[in-house]
């Protein structure tokens, strides 16, 4: 789908958008079972998908064809260092996938390729994309928003040496991105929101956009949740 900021800015404003996501070995490692995951949380009113992942291309092609919102692009390629869309190579595969958006690691790290995120990002405008920046930290945020990415995140909050993974978001992190990036950089708050009151105090904090994976499409997770809640009574 093609689709300018101007015009997906007002989709995904105050909205939450769903990741649909899963890892080598997992049930759900499938990509006609997450296009179909997909296509029920845009029936639900998710205004846009987040997929790719290990998945890679082919998650992305299948769900583009399959919903009529737009798309979150990412690939995985390998499990430590800087593996998410970890290249300018790896942007163009997630452009010609049909995504209307590529999702790339922002963090400080080195890149499988040498390439800067500045280098990212003119690739995907290159390509007709926009681009999300996945960060860590809110300095992550801020120099990721002054090269040019159209949106910034906290994917990466506490999946790195930069924070110490919180229980639930890294909310702290939200509100120091919000404060460093002004109020015009649009922000999303990614990383372990797991119910509506996340999404809500995530919005309240700052962010125009949620992002959630695991909480709202893993029902492997959602099983466990409810079998912890009954034994803990």
């Amino acid at each position: 789908m093609q689709i300018t900021f101007e015009e997906l800015r007002p989709l995904i404003e105050g909205q939450v958008i769903v990741s649909a996501q899963a890892p080598d070995g997992h049930a759900l490692r499938d990509t006609h079972a997450l296009t179909a995951i997909a296509r029920a949380c845009v029936d639900g009113g998710s205004p846009a998908i987040r997929c790719g992942g290990y998945g890679g291309v082919e998650d992305i092609a299948s769900i583009s064809n399959a919903v009529d919102v737009p798309v979150f692009g990412l690939t995985k390629e390998g499990t430590t260092g800087v593996y998410i869309t970890p290249t300018k190579e790896s942007v163009r595969a997630v452009a010609k996938a049909g995504a209307a958006v590529v999702c790339a690691d922002a963090t400080f790290r080195e890149r499988p390729d040498g390439c800067t995120v500045a280098e990212l990002i003119e690739v995907a405008h290159e390509e007709g994309l926009m681009f999300m920046a996945d960060c860590a930290t809110p300095e992550q945020a801020k120099s990721a928003a002054d090269a040019g990415a159209d949106i910034v995140s906290t994917t990466l909050a506490g999946y790195t040496e930069d924070r110490p993974k919180t229980d639930g978001p890294d909310f702290e992190c939200l509100a120091q991105a919000r404060e460093l990036i002004g109020p015009d950089v649009f922000l999303i708050g990614e990383g372990r929101f797991a119910s509506p009151a996340d999404a809500q105090r995530g919005l309240n904090l700052g962010a125009n956009a949620i992002i959630i994976g695991t909480a709202i499409t893993d029902p492997g997770w959602i099983t466990a949740q409810f079998k912890a809640a009954i034994q803990s009574r």
